[in-house]
């Protein structure tokens, strides 16, 4: 490398990759992995369910495009950094309004660029997601040994809620809507929305905006929320929000509300932890995966009608299909390697998945389960 390297991510294990750095200076401990989605970076990197994770891009053009608000899952970055191939180069695109390594720096986020992505992302996928530490200084002086000794003591995800640090501190409504080209973010329908609680365990905006898209008036509360603060706002459903970290973990708070709203007859959807926050509450377990599924390529298998969807996933635990207890119903798998993708509830209009439909992979593979929310909701109001 012709330059100093300024950048550096030391693995758990030794292994040591040098970089240029940009973005923010400093150091961070995270669990790494790796996202093949071709784009994307910024909808990743302000998706809450990354939370004290490091995502290694497999795709080597990151930072191409510029930095566009409107692109913000969340007001500001939650993934600890990103590790890409190539250098980000300034953005070449009509909507871009920053450039990434600018907006990594205000936001406090690193990253690290001239890392060989591809034998790294064979080491994850071989080994697992490793705990690492990932380092930018401008000088390029680098303390090795201590970089690996706080990447081997940090504890990692397992037992970790980190809901409880991404959720919103307060209550409050959503009406923005889907956005449509030359028209922006539409807003709630006028007549007769649908009352949506919606629990917020690290929710990203694009779901919210489904949800408004398809029909409800969302009140987002903290997922702190008891059964009784959600059924205060006279909900006529109930979605779980995706977030990060251990879902057993969160689990000891959520899993009683859930439990609290099952005998409601109230429809209730969940996407990504809030799919395993339902699984936990009937009874199922949930089990760390090795790399987990981080991109917008996944295949998955409908079980009853055999359609397949390609899907956005983002997720490090998942449910496990042989812990379902009598009454709830596999619907989704995944054709990679089998792991349970979604449940239903028999004669319940309860409902929930491990991917994310909102984020348009397909690109409307997957939208139909908002749809799906929403017809559940019409038949409660009209008793059918």
């Amino acid at each position: 490398m012709a330059n100093k390297p300024t950048g550096c991510l030391a693995l758990a294990d030794g292994t040591v990759f040098y970089g240029q750095g940009f973005g923010a200076a400093g150091e961070v401990v995270a669990e790494l992995v790796f996202n093949t989605a071709m784009t994307g970076y910024q909808e990743i990197m302000t998706d809450p369910s990354y939370a004290s994770q490091i995502v290694t891009f497999t795709f080597p053009h990151i930072g191409n495009t510029g930095i566009t608000p409107e692109d913000d899952e969340a007001p500001d970055p939650v993934a600890s950094g990103i590790v890409v191939r190539w250098d980000p180069t300034d953005p070449s695109n009509w909507r871009a309004a920053g450039d990434l390594p600018g907006w990594m720096a205000r936001r406090g986020r690193i990253g690290i660029g001239g890392v060989d992505t591809r034998r790294l992302t064979r080491a994850i996928r071989q080994q697992g997601a490793p705990h690492v530490v990932l380092a930018h200084d401008p000088d390029g002086n680098f303390d090795i040994a201590a970089m690996v000794a706080k990447a081997r003591d940090w504890t990692g995800l397992i037992g970790l809620d980190l809901a409880r640090e991404v959720t919103c501190r307060q209550s409050y409504r959503w009406d923005q809507g889907a956005w449509e080209w030359g028209k922006g973010f539409g807003t709630s329908p006028e007549s007769k929305p649908f009352k949506v609680v919606a629990l917020d365990y690290g929710a990203k905006r694009n779901i919210l905006r489904s949800l408004v898209a398809f029909g409800a008036d969302v009140t987002v509360l903290p997922a702190t929320a008891t059964a009784d603060e959600v059924l205060a706002h006279d909900p006529e459903g109930v979605f779980l929000s995706n977030g990060p970290g251990d879902p057993a973990a969160t689990g000891a708070y959520a899993v009683p509300m859930i439990q609290g709203l099952l005998d409601r007859d109230l429809p209730i959807f969940g996407i990504c932890l809030g799919h395993q926050m339902l699984a936990l509450a009937l009874g199922a377990r949930t089990v760390k995966m090795g790399h987990g599924h981080h991109g917008a390529n996944h295949p998955v298998r409908d079980v009853q009608t055999g359609k397949v969807e390609i899907t956005s996933m983002n997720h490090g635990f998942a449910v496990d299909s042989q812990t379902l207890p009598a009454g709830v119903v596999e619907t989704h798998v995944s054709l990679f390697d089998g792991s349970n993708c979604g449940i239903r509830v028999q004669d319940k209009p309860v409902f929930s998945v491990q991917y994310h439909p909102e984020a348009a992979p397909g690109p409307q593979d997957s939208l139909y389960l908002f749809r799906q929310f929403a017809d559940s909701m019409r038949d409660r109001r009209t008793g059918t």
